[in-house]
């Protein structure tokens, strides 16, 4: 007996992702998973139903999807989608389980909506990073479009070009580019920038993350900062203190001045972003450069920073991009289904769900369960 796994359309306002592709869909079934697709979910990711139906993929109403699946997959549940995703928690069944984005640390209220529907959610972001869990990795395949696409949108809107040219009308010097932060989006970010041909340089505050950036060519930049504890035992980029960010500040100032772009990619999952690049440094750039913001929805790296808007303070361009990873649509579905069918699979054991509540992946992932949250963080920040 297969385990049913519904796919729904998207339904937040410029989300084109497709939480599992047809591609994915067939290949599930030889775990014992087969797949209901709601009719068009996949058609602004560049997969029209007739690519599902081809492989055996049975199409239905939304109501239909919820109603019939075991198991509901999707890119942004509720708690990702705030907005227009509540009208789903009137579908989510007891027992059933669901998994996607959830944004389960900054949007409690609606995980705890969520939790009073008792549904289990699996909440992707949570997904540890460990060497077994590498396959499903979701926000380092979205990071990877993010960094990637940074690099586009800057190259668009600088009024240079960006790698050097010997022409009869003399050498035009290449554009200079610093991205902060090196985690997936950074590296992505300058190793895009680097094969257009800019001058590029990487900053980050763990000390680790300098032979990374130097492995895609680029050059680390170093300041005199003490940086030992800025690396949790998962990876990520910590919070630090006032003090440090602000002589962080001060010393970037120096080195921002000088470039043609700055891409700022630092996050703390869960927290605010940090600013790092001040309204003064913005004022310190030549006119005509841009800052790519890809913290923008976490408040922003830049103080001049409008999330999804464009902002020119003191002729310098100030990008706040929402959602990246939906601009680039059909490689972001074919990468989100990768990861989310290699947790599927982590779930279903010969054509039955099983729930291994001693698996670390299974036990740090799941959020809601029974009607309670389970996940102490984010229990910790509901309100009472």
């Amino acid at each position: 007996m297969a385990v049913l796994v519904g796919v729904p359309k998207e339904t937040m306002q410029g989300e084109r992702r497709v939480a599992l592709t047809p591609r994915a869909c067939e290949g599930l079934s030889k775990s014992g998973i087969t797949a209901v697709v709601e009719r068009g979910a996949g058609e602004e990711a560049g997969y029209p139903d007739s690519e599902y139906t081809a492989r055996g993929v049975e199409l239905a109403s939304r109501d239909d999807v919820f109603a019939r699946a075991a198991v509901i997959t999707q890119v942004r549940t509720p708690g990702a989608n705030p907005r227009t995703g509540r009208d789903d928690l009137r579908r989510y069944r007891k027992g059933q389980i669901v998994i996607g984005l959830a944004e389960p640390l900054t949007t409690p209220q609606e995980t705890a909506d969520v939790a009073a529907t008792g549904v289990t959610l699996f909440a992707l972001e949570l997904i540890p990073r460990i060497t077994r869990a590498q396959s499903m990795d979701v926000l380092s395949s979205m990071a990877t479009i993010a960094g990637y696409k940074a690099v586009l949108l800057a190259a668009e809107t600088l009024p240079k070009m960006l790698p050097m040219m010997t022409t009869a009308a003399g050498t035009v010097a290449p554009a200079k580019i610093l991205v902060i932060g090196a985690g997936v989006a950074g590296l992505q970010a300058l190793a895009s920038a680097k094969r257009l041909g800019a001058v590029v340089s990487g900053y980050d505050i763990r000390p680790a993350a300098r032979e990374q950036v130097e492995s895609v060519g680029a050059k680390f930049v170093v300041l005199d900062l003490e940086t030992g504890n800025a690396e949790d035992k998962g990876g990520y980029a910590k919070a630090m203190d006032d003090a440090f960010y602000r002589r962080q500040r001060e010393l970037l100032t120096a080195v921002i001045r000088e470039q043609d772009v700055v891409i700022t990619t630092a996050a703390v999952p869960g927290k605010r972003a940090p600013v790092l690049v001040t309204r003064e440094m913005v004022e310190a750039m030549a006119p005509g450069s841009v800052v790519v913001d890809l913290a923008a929805e976490r408040g922003g790296n830049c103080a001049v920073t409008q999330a999804g808007e464009t902002v020119v303070h003191g002729g310098v361009t100030v990008l706040g991009p929402a959602n990246l990873p939906a601009t680039v649509p059909y490689h972001a579905s074919q990468m989100f289904a990768f990861n989310v069918a290699a947790f599927l699979k982590h779930l279903v054991l010969k054509g039955e769900l099983n729930l291994r509540w001693d698996d670390e992946i299974i036990r740090e992932t799941a959020v809601t369960r029974d009607g309670e949250i389970v996940n102490s963080r984010v229990a910790a920040a509901v309100p009472a």
